[in-house]
């Protein structure tokens, strides 16, 4: 959690991130789970003072996180190229279920014990993850970008923008009255609710993977290299990980059906392949059923022309 470690990968994120914005309208969106995590952390140890809820703690990161990418990508483009963060409200049904339901992982990781002890004195809820725990928090649905009209509007004017990060500030609206809520609302989904009301012409989501497997952890895992929305979500749902790449799965689905462009997901480090649809996982609604890697040992097998 150092700033020194942060600023280098983000600066290894926009040494990829550059390319794009040099000859394509860029829109970048960033998750934020382990900051927010840490600043919750922080928060809960002062027991003078009332602790910042998720919603504050969200603006926080938006902050500090659009800062380094502000910059670092602005030392890698020409100065007279317009960047700019936006703090960005997202609005979420406040009958969500998910409420009920905590599944979006923030902060560190912890032994059983120590997970205990938080969640006595915090009144945290905790998940596996690995062989240790992590702290979960309710992750609703997105419905609105708040801003997605000044968003438009700086991008029309030729601005990479950097919004909705760590999927947003999470809000609800009752009786007319925005206000925030505590809760993570994933980073996919309100990417996906994003590139949806701008108008994009694809979606890529970047990880550290090199796509969408199928028996992922397994002894042989297979890439997905296409997939039609439907098929994926009907016949392979459980193959993804709740709260990891489900709701990439998800966000990728949901915007392929609605716009009818595609969504990729793939390594950061292969952002400029993604964008030209020749690596990874792409989702539309142009193939039919799945597309999975052939198993190189399989490959071997096949009849030599």
């Amino acid at each position: 959690m150092s700033p020194e470690l942060q600023r280098a990968n983000v600066g290894i994120a926009c040494d990829h991130l550059a390319p794009i914005a040099q000859s394509h309208e860029l829109i970048v969106s960033h998750g934020n789970g382990p900051q927010i995590g840490f600043l919750a952390e922080e928060e809960a140890a002062f027991s003078s003072v009332t602790d910042a809820p998720l919603d504050v703690l969200g603006a926080e990161t938006q902050g500090m996180i659009g800062y380094l990418i502000e910059q670092e990508l602005g030392n890698r483009l020409s100065k007279d190229r317009p960047i700019a963060t936006l703090l960005t409200m997202v609005e979420v049904d406040a009958a969500d279920p998910a409420f009920e339901h905590p599944t979006k992982p923030i902060g560190p990781l912890y032994d059983p014990d120590d997970a205990a002890a938080l969640a006595d004195l915090n009144g945290w809820t905790f998940a596996p993850d690995g062989d240790r725990l992590r702290r979960v928090v309710a992750s609703p649905i997105p419905v609105r970008i708040v801003e997605s009209r000044p968003i438009t509007w700086m991008i029309e004017r030729g601005c990479v923008v950097i919004c909705a990060g760590g999927g947003g500030i999470p809000t609800t609206t009752r009786d007319g009255v925005l206000s925030g809520v505590e809760a993570v609302i994933d980073k996919d989904l309100a990417s996906a609710l994003l590139a949806e009301d701008i108008g994009a012409d694809v979606l890529i989501l970047a990880t550290d993977a090199a796509g969408a497997y199928l028996g992922f952890g397994g002894p042989g895992p297979r890439l997905i290299e296409q997939a039609h929305p439907a098929t994926l979500l009907a016949e392979f749902r459980d193959e993804f990980a709740e709260g990891s790449m489900l709701p990439k799965i998800e966000a990728a689905c949901a915007f392929a059906v609605r716009t009818g462009s595609p969504a990729m997901i793939g390594a950061l480090a292969d952002i400029e392949l993604l964008l030209a649809g020749t690596t990874g996982t792409r989702i539309a609604t142009d193939v039919e059923g799945i597309v999975v890697a052939v198993d190189p040992s399989e490959r071997e097998k096949e009849p030599r022309t």
